[in-house]
């Protein structure tokens, strides 16, 4: 592989679960972003796609559980080697997140991938 130019992602079981459970509550039309920024912004947030405008500088990753996931481009490409891995663990979303109240909460973890040289 020549190194990637944005970070892949995927969801755990466990991800995956509340995420259809959200979805189950919410409908479809949901999104998945990660800004980077401090507090809850760092997590990965659940949201409807309706209450949040994604800017020019916002990428789509991929999907995960049929929602795409976006990040903010710089932090993208801070990333860019990284296999990000969304999981669940027990506690409180972040205030706008969908899985606030459900006693679980997102959480990036992270794989970094190796980078070859093109021959």
């Amino acid at each position: 592989m020549v190194g990637n130019t944005q970070p892949t992602v995927e969801a755990t079981e466990r991800a995956l679960a509340l995420i259809a459970d959200i979805k189950a509550r919410h409908g479809p039309a949901l999104i998945f972003h990660q800004s980077g920024g401090c507090c809850d912004g760092s997590a990965p947030m659940c949201l409807l796609a309706a209450e949040f405008p994604l800017g020019a500088n916002d990428v789509e990753l991929g999907e995960i559980g049929g929602l795409p996931f976006w990040m903010n481009r710089d932090q993208a490409q801070r990333w860019a080697h990284t296999h990000l891995i969304i999981d669940v663990v027990p506690g409180n979303g972040g205030m706008f997140s969908l899985d606030n109240a459900t006693g679980q909460r997102f959480v990036t973890r992270s794989e970094v991938c190796s980078v070859q040289a093109a021959n």
